[in-house]
């Protein structure tokens, strides 16, 4: 058999050329690939895949920074075994400075780890738990310009011992580019999700005001009835109504239904809806809350309505009243301001009871102020709450003013400024006029 000759110090240098042109071939490849796709996971999926093929390795992965968690975690580990990287993204993350793409991580700083069993850095969590025994590495920092992204590893050269500095190199070069890919994929990913939410609560927001009175104000007889609601900036279940429940009365609702967004409006339709059939050719409020209880029975878990229901008669100013859960309102009067935490049951869709209902007059001039916990829960942008006192207080200081909920949603306002509020806010008054 003919022995091979050793190549001459020109083939050698031939060799090398032919291989960084195709290093650099399969390096263009990969940017075609990075601007194929915004799609974060299929991105890094193909990416890695190449990388696999550049550095001539026999398994790569990427582990992702988790800014929550402070963790490393496996977004892809690709090997001739697919079970392995489901393993690894399942059960391994690293802290910073745990492992060797930990300390990549935490000093921000590229290594090649020629022998990685001799490696004091080297972590052993992942071969154990996978079989895999991990010879040579090489690990890089992926950053962004908003900080760390991750770390990728390619792992065990296929033809040859160990990885090289020049393998660092080519790696590193292709870091450069995931990196960039990566974040952009990212702030695709997240402007997507921001669009998707924001047409969500446009939906919400739309269905909320649809199921609203058609006019804020009611009135007839000596009585007058005002309604105003300020969503929040994430849509909550805050609802008002009022109606004709029978001749000569008029029905009064205010609730809160547990949860935001889609979910919270759907659900606030359905509670609206059954209150309309309930009310009608019914005076009793207490009434009115135990069967729209019963019919709240079978709500998705954790879906529950506060709520308080006020039946008023249109001529002699007397007021039954039910509560459920809901935060005590406020009778204003010529006399002063008294808080009514009146006596009622749980929010509605929490258990079977019966509601009681509550009666009082109001006398010429006095008005029932209602409200949802959005008023008083306020906060500013120092994280203060308004608070329910304070909003006593403020009421009681312009109780004589004929546009006193015009004050109250102003001075909750004044005092939130530019924050964004967690929580809807609404009012209700009943008012009686003569």
């Amino acid at each position: 058999m003919e022995e091979k000759r050793p190549l001459t110090a020109a083939e050698e240098h031939l060799k090398s050329m032919e291989q960084k042109v195709e290093d650099l071939r399969l390096l263009m490849d990969v940017s075609s690939i990075i601007s194929s796709t915004l799609d974060f996971n299929e991105l890094i999926g193909l990416v890695m895949e190449k990388a696999k093929e550049v550095m001539h390795a026999d398994a790569c992965s990427i582990l992702v920074y988790n800014k929550e968690t402070g963790r490393l975690e496996f977004e892809v580990a690709l090997s001739c075994d697919e079970a392995s990287g489901e393993i690894l993204k399942k059960h391994v993350t690293l802290g910073l400075g745990e492992g060797i793409a930990g300390w990549v991580a935490r000093n921000l700083e590229p290594i090649v780890v020629r022998q990685a069993a001799e490696d004091d850095r080297h972590s052993h969590q992942a071969d154990s738990m996978t079989g895999f025994t991990t010879k040579s590495m090489i690990a890089v920092p992926l950053v962004g310009r908003s900080g760390l992204i991750g770390v990728a590893e390619i792992l065990n050269p296929i033809d040859r011992d160990q990885f090289s500095d020049y393998d660092l190199e080519i790696f590193q070069a292709l870091c450069r580019q995931i990196a960039v890919a990566m974040e952009n994929a990212v702030f695709h990913r997240e402007s997507l999700e921001k669009e998707r939410l924001k047409q969500e609560l446009e939906l919400a927001a739309t269905i909320q005001r649809s199921f609203l009175p058609p006019l804020p104000i009611y009135e007839k007889g000596v009585l007058r009835v005002s309604g105003y609601t300020l969503p929040a900036k994430h849509v909550g279940g805050d609802l008002y109504d009022f109606d004709e429940p029978v001749s000569g009365k008029v029905g009064v609702l205010i609730g809160d239904i547990s949860g935001k967004g889609v979910s919270a409006a759907l659900f606030m339709a359905k509670v609206i809806s059954d209150f309309r059939y309930q009310m009608h050719g019914n005076d009793d409020p207490g009434l009115v809350m135990n069967r729209l209880n019963q019919q709240m029975s079978n709500t998705p878990r954790g879906m529950f309505l506060t709520a308080m229901y006020a039946v008023a008669d249109m001529q002699t100013g007397s007021v039954k009243i039910s509560v459920a859960g809901h935060p005590p309102f406020l009778w204003v009067s010529k006399d002063g301001i008294k808080v009514m935490d009146l006596e009622g049951g749980p929010p509605v869709g929490i258990m079977e009871l019966d509601y009681p209902s509550n009666e009082l007059t109001l006398g010429p001039g006095d008005r029932l102020i209602m409200v949802t916990d959005g008023v008083f829960d306020a906060k500013n942008s120092e994280g203060k709450r308004l608070g329910f006192e304070e909003l006593v207080a403020f009421a009681d200081r312009h109780r004589q003013e004929d546009r006193l909920t015009d004050r109250i949603v102003d001075f909750v306002i004044d005092f939130t400024g530019d924050e964004d509020r967690a929580d809807d806010l609404t009012i209700v008054e009943l008012r009686r006029m003569a």
